[in-house]
């Protein structure tokens, strides 16, 4: 993908847990040809353990999580290589901290309503996320604000549907972003 910021391009997929974010991020890293990180994977232990145990994280809970991925970003960026990572970002200012990693960074926030996100998380086995958690999650999310480097995508659609989505959105987004930028 050709644009005109010279910064490597982070993409975080974002949404509350059961919108398909990893599905959604390996196949765009793929087809980007860059690094993936999976956000759940950088939680420690204990916020695994309280979600399991079916409470919500608190905003300090997040605080380390969140110090995880930047550092991983700031890793890749370091050596000029994009990434794509997932991660909730359900706040705002969880959303300007990821943004401070030294690449540019965009949000592509998947969105979909609540029952069809509820059906997926009940028919998801193996992870550490339970249902009960969910309406939390929307509670807690804050949408992407005008001012934010992001968009949405619906996640009503195929998989690859919404990569490509995110790939056909990207170049005019990135340009806009390079042009505020100037």
């Amino acid at each position: 993908m050709n644009t005109t910021i010279e910064q490597p391009l982070h993409i975080v997929v974002m949404g509350v847990s059961g919108t398909g974010k990893t599905s959604v991020a390996q196949q765009l890293a793929e087809r980007l040809g860059v690094g993936f990180v999976e956000g759940d994977d950088l939680h420690p232990e204990a916020n695994r353990a309280k979600m399991a145990a079916g409470h919500p994280l608190t905003d300090e809970d997040r605080w380390p999580w969140l110090a995880r991925i930047v550092e991983r970003m700031q890793e890749s960026a370091a050596t000029g290589r994009g990434l794509v990572i997932t991660c909730s970002a359900l706040k705002r200012a969880y959303r300007d901290i990821l943004a401070d990693n030294g690449a540019v960074t965009v949000f592509a926030h998947l969105q979909g309503p609540h029952d069809v996100v509820a059906q997926r998380l009940a028919e998801r086995s193996g992870h550490f996320f339970p249902t009960s958690l969910l309406d939390s999650q929307f509670q807690t999310l804050q949408p992407l604000q005008e001012d934010e480097p992001g968009f949405t995508v619906d996640i009503r659609e195929t998989v690859e549907q919404e990569v490509q989505d995110i790939l056909d959105t990207l170049p005019d987004f990135l340009l806009r972003l390079a042009e505020r930028r100037a």
